[in-house]
């Protein structure tokens, strides 16, 4: 059993004291007194003439453990949407990732700016408390479910409201994803299965996605230089950034040099 596999099987067990403790019904009256309507995901991308961010709050991960020790939900979410943030990505695994869906709720309350709620999806369930939560897209990764229940829960996700990034590592991956017709597709540098990351090779597999596509690309940035190589090569719609910032003392100040890391070269 892989990491991911793992993560998904504990995963399951909470999942079902959830079901028990808080019913379909209770999310569903929590989501018709929402006062904040749904903010559009694949929006904050639309500007190619910018380093549109996907700011991720993380405190831990499986392959580095603690990230960040000072970890204030409110003030780095109010903190990353003031320094140009073009969306958040709120971890709620609590297992590996130390995560927590009241973080998310948290950042809801703080920001306009669109939230993805990233998490391992395999349930109508989590969609629902999705958007229960607050969140306004979630992310489905295509290495933990076939394709027929990936379908499924894709357009279960845009049935009620909520949009979809699709997380692939591979061209097989892709495939997948352009066979659902994902509209947001993101390449994951980082190997879910080996936590090895490969730059050249997520960035060589942009072309397989058509251009009328939101291309995003996850992990494994660490510098503004990065950002300013993959850019003078490819087109990428976005970039979502965890680790590196949750690593910074400023966060803000940091996510403002990756945002202009390109300013002369777009």
């Amino acid at each position: 059993m892989n990491i991911l596999q793992k993560i998904i099987a504990e995963s399951k067990i909470q999942l079902e004291q959830r079901k028990k403790d808080c019913p379909i019904e209770i999310l569903e009256k929590t989501i018709s007194e929402r006062e904040k309507k749904i903010v559009s995901f694949s929006a904050a991308f639309r500007d190619k003439n910018k380093v549109n961010i996907i700011s991720e709050l993380k405190k831990a991960s499986p392959s580095k453990g603690l990230i960040r020790e000072n970890f204030e939900p409110k003030n780095l979410a109010i903190d990353l949407e003031k320094n140009g943030a073009a969306a958040l990505s709120v971890l709620t695994e609590e297992n590996y990732f130390l995560g927590s869906r009241e973080n998310l709720i948290i950042a809801r309350k703080f920001v306009d700016i669109p939230i993805l709620r990233k998490d391992f999806f395999y349930d109508k369930y989590q969609i629902i408390e999705a958007k229960a939560l607050g969140a306004d897209a979630i992310l489905l990764i295509a290495a933990a479910l076939d394709t027929k229940q990936l379908k499924e829960l894709y357009d279960f996700a845009y049935s009620i409201g909520l949009e979809v990034l699709f997380e692939t590592h591979s061209e097989a991956e892709i495939e997948v994803a352009l066979e659902i017709d994902a509209h947001i597709i993101g390449i994951n540098s980082r190997n879910l299965k080996t936590f090895e990351v490969d730059l050249e090779q997520t960035a060589k597999m942009l072309d397989l996605i058509p251009n009328h596509k939101v291309k995003i690309m996850e992990s494994g940035i660490k510098t503004p230089d990065d950002i300013r190589k993959i850019n003078n090569m490819y087109e990428f719609n976005g970039f979502l950034i965890g680790e590196t910032l949750m690593r910074k003392n400023d966060v803000g100040s940091f996510l403002k040099e990756l945002i202009n890391a390109n300013s002369n070269n777009i």
